[in-house]
């Protein structure tokens, strides 16, 4: 229920400053991506007048749809789902400020020629499929270097850090390998000169072991807006 909202968020913020403390990190290091995808645009209005800031969303189509609702409120937006080459014209129509899911050459080289056409540049984090699983979407992690360097040469995009989803597991121990591997990812790619400073990992289950690897934003949206029809699992798996 959206009367819920306020106190599932405090919840969630509750959690996070605890994983930092016990994790020896401040809490300004970490922020909070209210991750949006099947969320009606007048709950997300109440998460955002609690003082949140950071949206997330997985299809072009709903960021389309909340659009005139929510671009009255102060917020800023990431694309956190699969992008399809064909759908980047569409997607830069909506004062989108970071893609997280940046994740082959393909799409980098389309989105650059995009936005020198339309004279903008975009943040962007590279996601790595640091689980192995076919059904993730992401850049193999042994391909981190070369492809980071690659798209380093674009101007327009700004690689600002990396982005995974951790494996489906009630075990932590598992969970924390993929975020250990993007850890990895990152210290390589500063080594190159590459400013991948921000990991984007962790969500409603696992955040406290992505706070304890280094997350810089951790994703979570059930726990605040409550269960969809489908588990998180269903909605990343995905094409838009």
């Amino acid at each position: 229920m959206k009367n819920d909202i306020p106190k599932n968020l405090q919840s969630i913020l509750n959690r996070i400053e605890i994983a930092c403390e016990n994790a020896g990190r401040s809490r300004k290091e970490v922020r909070l991506l209210l991750a949006t995808k099947t969320v009606s645009a007048e709950n997300i209005k109440m998460a955002l007048a609690a003082g949140e800031t950071l949206i997330g969303e997985n299809k072009i189509q709903e960021i389309k749809e909340k659009y005139e609702d929510l671009k009255s409120v102060r917020h800023e937006q990431h694309f956190i789902g699969h992008l399809q080459t064909n759908k980047v014209k569409e997607l830069l129509r909506y004062d989108v400020a970071c893609i997280q899911s940046l994740d082959r050459l393909r799409l980098a080289k389309k989105l650059q020629n995009r936005l020198e056409y339309e004279n903008k540049t975009i943040d962007a984090y590279l996601q790595f499929n640091t689980s192995y699983e076919e059904s993730k979407f992401g850049m193999n992690p042994e391909n981190a270097v070369n492809f980071a360097l690659d798209v380093q040469q674009f101007n327009r995009i700004n690689i600002k850090g990396l982005m995974t989803i951790g494996l489906f597991s009630a075990e932590d121990e598992k969970v924390r390998k993929c975020f250990k591997l993007l850890k990895n990812i990152q210290t390589q790619l500063l080594d190159k000169g590459i400013s991948a400073h921000e990991l984007s990992m962790g969500m409603s289950s696992d955040l406290e072991v992505a706070i304890q690897e280094g997350a810089t934003i951790v994703r979570v949206g059930t726990a605040i807006f409550g269960k969809r029809e489908h588990p998180d699992s269903y909605y990343w798996n995905e094409t838009n």
